[in-house]
């Protein structure tokens, strides 16, 4: 792909900040030696968010308040009672909801435990890895999976091209989908490393606008680090909904 005008921008890690210039002292969360240099594509990412330009009319077509219906299949149960009731009655359609914790307290095998109850129930879930491989996800969902046999309504896949992402939702049309972990995600926009300030940014902001567009719920897994808080710049927990 032929990449746009490029630019050199300076993040703060903290709160993700921008700036044409290093400084020493974040205007944004005050913080201290925060910024970084990176080399990013000031062209507009294309094909995120549904791998094709939508409706504009049909996505932001108004609406009275007063008719607007709340219904119960704006939610969907994930078959775990404390997380069903932390995410206020299940998942939303079109909720962008982010996970984090510990290294190995067990994000992955609670998300595979989701996706594995709601594809019993009958929906299609499509659960992408960007840190194992299919063989390693397919014995970790089997001892999940227990007696019940994993069925055909999960989708594995092991990827960490946004933009091949995309192109697989697009074919697969899943009914929510997982992503683990947001670190290990990059697009082709932005030459920085995955799990950079602009890579995770970037990567949660598409991923909401294709939450938003096409009403799939996604969930995101995030690292803990060393101070026991969320890793990334600290905007991606304002993108998030959850």
């Amino acid at each position: 792909m032929a990449k746009g005008k490029t630019a050199t921008v300076f993040f703060c890690q903290n709160c993700g900040y921008e700036s044409t210039k290093w400084l020493g002292q974040c205007p944004g969360c005050r913080e201290w030696n925060t910024f970084v240099e990176e080399t990013i594509d000031k062209t507009e990412l294309k094909n995120t968010g549904n791998g094709a330009k939508r409706d504009r009319r049909e996505a932001s077509e108004p609406c009275v308040l007063s008719e607007i219906a709340i219904r119960e299949e704006n939610k969907t149960l994930t078959g775990i009672k404390e997380l069903d009731r932390v995410l206020g009655g299940g998942i939303v359609q079109g909720s962008l909801t982010l996970v984090g914790g510990d290294p190995g307290i067990g994000k992955s095998t609670l998300l595979l435990q989701v996706c594995h109850n709601l594809s019993t129930a009958g929906h299609k879930v499509l659960y992408i890895s960007g840190e194992e491989s299919k063989v390693q996800i397919k014995m970790r969902a089997d001892r999940i999976a227990g007696q019940n046999p994993v069925n055909d309504r999960m989708v594995i896949l092991s990827e960490t091209s946004l933009e091949a992402i995309f192109d697989h939702i697009k074919e697969e049309k899943p009914e929510i989908v997982v992503i683990d972990s947001i670190q290990t995600i990059a697009t082709e926009q932005t030459e920085s490393s995955p799990g950079s300030v602009s890579q995770v940014r970037e990567c949660a902001s598409a991923l909401l606008r294709f939450a938003k567009s096409s009403g799939v719920p996604v969930i995101l897994i995030g690292h803990i680090n060393k101070e026991g808080t969320l890793a990334g710049p600290k905007i991606l927990e304002h993108i998030v909904d959850t």
